[in-house]
């Protein structure tokens, strides 16, 4: 989707601060960080949002959580992380791309927002 701002970093035609890739995720630093280490995990490809995930999706889904745990190990969360998924506009959503707030380095509250 050529103006959706997700799908244009993900092809590298904007720059990011990339933290890893592979064929189906881009994960970058997040421009407005909320904890003193804050990557989003994007899929290349298009989807709006986790509710608009079918079973079709799994394995892409469990893959975006594995590549979290992978890149959160290498940014030397081993006392602990968060993994947010804000699906839905009330829930949060400013950009209708799926993507995982990878959040760490700071000790966080429960519940949530």
């Amino acid at each position: 989707m050529s103006d959706c701002i997700f799908c244009r970093l993900a092809a590298g035609e904007i720059p990011a601060s990339l933290v890893d890739s592979d064929e189906q995720f881009v994960a970058f630093h997040d421009l407005h960080p909320q904890a003193p280490i804050h990557v989003l995990v994007v899929p290349r490809r298009h989807l709006a949002s986790l509710a608009e995930a079918t079973d079709d999706d799994r394995a892409l889904l469990g893959h975006l959580l594995a590549a979290s745990a992978r890149i959160a190990r290498g940014l030397g969360l081993e006392a602990g992380f968060r993994v947010v998924v804000n699906s839905g506009e009330s829930a949060g959503q400013s950009v209708f791309h799926l993507h995982l707030h990878l959040l760490g380095g700071r000790a966080f509250d429960w519940p949530p927002g």
